[in-house]
């Protein structure tokens, strides 16, 4: 039993790391494949194999960094979401499973050789993906952090599709540009002084991305109020937000003049998307 970071040395084997008590076993094995630089199936045929001292430092240190809060994710600089791999850094958030509805949202509602724009974009996660799974679509996405827009850039040359990257603060960077059949945003949310951004993996991320400073729902104002300039008649806004937020934003936009409101649940059940329509 690996029962403390002392037993993490040379010699030891790879199956004996695998038995331990330090991090949930997912995590474990997940950082074992960074370490050794294998896949799950090497921690299976190499189980006798013992470690290097190099490899036990890296191990090591892998686990104290986890033991301490830092997100998997970030420790291994990689997320899979909607089946595609995405590089993660500090510069951006980790995307979640929970975003994969906005993403399937979107394609739905995405006509043939349609014009979609994801802002806010991070590490790129819903503009690849929907780019990804629909080729004949022109994908626009935008981000206020130059940072971001790097990540997000290597993510879709990673995965091989063409996405237009903007460096804008919402709108600003569109002027002129055609409008677009749908409008994505998965934009900062969480109130100010909200207990989560002091919780769990939300404290290394950064904070910009997950709050507005403010009472969770300014962004959402900002992108509901902007968006007929920017939708083509008859097109799509589709807003990610909150697990207690659906019921206010559907009031935004009922309130903006929009048609067709309405909010979607995740798989746990929880409104997680709201999204309505301009009128013809």
């Amino acid at each position: 039993m690996i029962d403390d970071l002392s037993a993490i040395r040379a010699g030891v084997s790879v199956g004996a790391l695998q038995v331990q008590s330090l991090l949930d076993a997912l995590d474990n094995r997940v950082l074992l494949c960074h370490a050794l630089r294998l896949n799950r199936v090497g921690l299976i045929t190499q189980s006798e194999r013992a470690l290097t001292e190099q490899e036990a430092q890296r191990f090591s240190l892998l686990v104290q960094r986890r033991l301490a809060g830092e997100p998997v994710a970030y420790l291994v600089g990689q997320r899979e979401f909607y089946g595609l791999p995405f590089e993660v850094s500090g510069a951006v958030l980790i995307p979640r499973p929970d975003t994969e509805l906005l993403v399937e949202l979107t394609i739905e509602r995405t006509p043939p050789q349609g014009r979609v724009l994801d802002m806010g974009t991070g590490s790129g996660a819903i503009a690849v993906a929907v780019a990804h799974s629909r080729r004949d679509a022109a994908v626009t996405a935008l981000d206020v952090s130059a940072d971001a827009l790097a990540v997000a850039s290597r993510n879709a040359q990673a995965n091989n599709v063409l996405v237009t990257f903007l460096h804008s603060d919402w709108y600003g960077a569109l002027h002129g540009a055609a409008p677009f059949d749908v409008i994505a945003a998965n934009p900062p949310y969480i109130a100010s002084g909200d207990r989560h951004l002091a919780e769990g993996d939300l404290r290394y991320e950064p904070v910009n991305a997950l709050t507005d400073h403010a009472d969770g729902l300014s962004a959402l104002r900002r992108i509901i109020a902007g968006a007929p300039a920017h939708l083509q008649p008859r097109g799509w806004l589709l807003l990610e937000h909150g697990y207690d937020q659906a019921a206010a934003v559907r009031a935004l936009l009922a309130a903006g003049g929009y048609v067709e409101v309405q909010s979607w649940r995740d798989l746990a059940g929880i409104e997680r998307v709201s999204g309505a329509r301009l009128p013809a």
